[in-house]
């Protein structure tokens, strides 16, 4: 019976320690279990992060990607003796003519967008109403297609400004107002803003003009009219981007343009002076060319040379023409400017051969 007993008392203890392993080892599963879920979550969320990063840093590279263009840009500084007329085409086959010279050639500038293939300009602008930069406008307006036509809130009671009004409203064109902050769609690689006018009186015309500043890419220009002092130290107390490489040179070279401060805040790698050889106003001024040669910047001239042709690929700028000097203007004989500017387009120095 004892026997017995104890036989039962040993089965029964055997028992309970074999519960107890049993209970142990799923405790020891469990915690096995518990921290590879852990390490596994660990290892998931590092993945997570960083792909997120990856996806960042892709997302903050293909910004930069973006920021890259392809294609060129020109722009063409008709030459037309004492006068201005800009034509300007993007990439994507946007284009803008800033002025039309004077009213004998009107001809010349349609002729020069024709010859391009060129039905349609999609920005017009008249900087300002002096005969020099809109008299050809009436002649690009019976020609082409218009989309936009900008002009400054400043009227004339001369025979020039009023053929441009007749011939915006025989095309039903509309006026825009040429002033600071109005943007232009020229693509979307390229952004072109108006810098000035930034008031809406002045003493003298010239400083209505509308200023242009065009970027592509890592390029830009900026094209002046014949703003004066007055204008360019607003657009400097506006504390606008100024920074250009091109700087189509304010008022054929003036000595009433171009200041010291603010061509060192343009600060420009090359110079665009579209003006008449032998011109009665002795353009460009001795103050002028003086500046620019101290600085260091490359000079083009359309009385040198004829048209100058400028032609970005959004990282450098290269010219059709070999750079120009800085010889002063001397004042000359010639009745009208057109006569002059005619036969200086016609026959061009050995220094204005395109460059190779």
């Amino acid at each position: 019976m004892k026997k017995r007993l104890l036989s039962l008392l040993l089965i029964f203890i055997l028992l309970l320690f074999s519960f107890a392993g049993c209970s142990g080892t799923t405790n020891i599963d469990q915690q096995s279990t518990s921290i590879q879920t852990q390490q596994v979550n660990a290892v998931q969320t590092q993945q997570t992060n960083t792909q997120e990063t990856n996806q960042a840093a892709q997302q903050q590279s293909n910004k930069s990607t973006n920021t890259s263009v392809s294609g060129k840009l020109t722009a063409s500084f008709i030459g037309m003796g004492q006068g201005d007329s800009i034509f300007i085409q993007t990439p994507s086959g946007k284009t803008m003519l800033i002025d039309a010279g004077v009213p004998e050639m009107g001809s010349r500038v349609v002729d020069f967008i024709k010859s391009r293939g060129i039905n349609k300009i999609d920005i017009l602008v008249g900087t300002h109403p002096h005969a020099d930069h809109i008299g050809g406008i009436p002649a690009v307006i019976e020609n082409f297609q218009i989309g936009k036509f900008y002009m400054p809130k400043v009227t004339t009671t001369t025979k020039t400004f009023e053929d441009v009004l007749r011939a915006a409203k025989a095309k039903g064109l509309s006026i825009n107002i040429a002033k600071a902050g109005v943007a232009f769609d020229l693509g979307s690689d390229v952004t072109a803003k108006m810098i000035a006018p930034n008031n809406t009186s002045y003493d003298d015309l010239n400083n209505y003009s509308a200023v242009i500043k065009l970027t592509y890419g890592n390029t830009s220009f900026l094209f002046t009219g014949d703003a004066s002092a007055q204008s360019e130290e607003e657009m400097l107390s506006k504390g606008y981007d100024l920074k250009a490489d091109v700087l189509k040179v304010g008022h054929h070279g003036s000595s009433s343009a171009t200041t010291w401060v603010f061509l060192k805040a343009v600060s420009p790698k090359y110079a665009v002076i579209s003006v008449g050889k032998n011109n009665d106003y002795g353009h460009p001024h001795k103050e002028t060319m003086e500046k620019l040669k101290s600085l260091g910047v490359t000079v083009y001239r359309t009385d040198e040379c004829g048209t100058v042709v400028a032609v970005s690929d959004g990282r450098t700028i290269s010219f059709n023409v070999k750079p120009g000097d800085y010889t002063a203007g001397s004042s000359g004989n010639s009745s009208t400017s057109s006569t002059s500017s005619s036969k200086t387009f016609q026959s061009l120095p050995y220094i204005c051969r395109q460059q190779r």
